[in-house]
């Protein structure tokens, strides 16, 4: 378990965290899913508490310090996802060889600038937002809510490329104990946020089964970087749906 709880903390942050022994088991690569949201409270906790630190600065001014430290937690990771999977998915001109070569091309198109530009453009702009107020639940829930999809997508859609380095993940990940965590994750939400948090899922609910479907349509199933697309999405919803409703 605490490798598992390692190996996600390694592969989803660029925290330098050591993982003696052996290299990691595909069964504890698998284990390791079930981690990905609590990974995602960390991210959060750290971003609501810089707002908790910076509550007076400037809301743009902390919105863009907030921004800064989520990339590089991360390392970008999730965005590069975004990059490639936009790139292939204009550039594949519905082929699904030619969207799968150009994922695994590592130089980026324009579209590929254009996406990472509006996804971080929109989530600056809603924290911009968000910020004059408490916005402490919202960060906290956002990078969660991205790997809770992340890990729905894993539990209910093909992994297309069997050679894949996320393949092992999806292959042994506890599906029962997955659910179950998304489940909670949700139930967490509604909590959290009362009835904006049933339509924050519901908007994030419909937003899973149309990603998937054309995921399915196009390639047969997902890739990494099709996941890191979702997480990002996901994130950005989770911070401009809640300005968008009714007080």
């Amino acid at each position: 378990m605490i490798r598992a709880f390692a190996l996600a903390l390694q592969l989803l942050t660029r925290l330098p965290i050591p993982l003696p022994g052996s290299p990691p088991r595909p069964q504890e690569m698998g284990l390791s899913v079930l981690f990905f949201p609590v990974v995602g409270f960390l991210i959060g906790a750290v971003l609501a508490g810089l707002h908790t630190v910076f509550w007076l600065v400037e809301p743009s001014v902390l919105a863009g310090l907030i921004l800064a430290v989520w990339v590089l937690l991360t390392g970008g990771l999730h965005l590069d996802g975004l990059a490639d999977t936009a790139d292939a998915w204009i550039g594949g001109q519905g082929d699904r060889d030619r969207t799968l070569a150009i994922m695994k091309d590592p130089r980026s198109g324009p579209i590929a600038i254009v996406a990472i530009a509006l996804v971080l453009l929109n989530k600056f702009a809603a924290m911009e937002a968000l910020l004059v107020g408490d916005a402490r639940i919202l960060l906290l829930l956002a990078p969660v809510l991205g790997r809770a999809l992340v890990v729905l997508l894993l539990i209910t859609t093909p992994y297309v490329r069997p050679e894949g380095l996320g393949a092992p993940y999806a292959r042994f990940l506890p599906r029962l104990s997955c659910g179950l965590m998304v489940l909670l994750v949700s139930t967490a939400t509604v909590a959290a946020l009362d009835w904006r948090g049933g339509a924050l899922l519901g908007v994030l609910g419909l937003g899973f089964f149309g990603l998937r479907q054309a995921l399915l349509h196009r390639l047969g199933g997902i890739t990494g970087d099709t996941l890191g697309a979702a997480c990002e999405l996901a994130e950005t919803a989770v911070l401009l749906v809640p300005l968008l409703l009714p007080d």
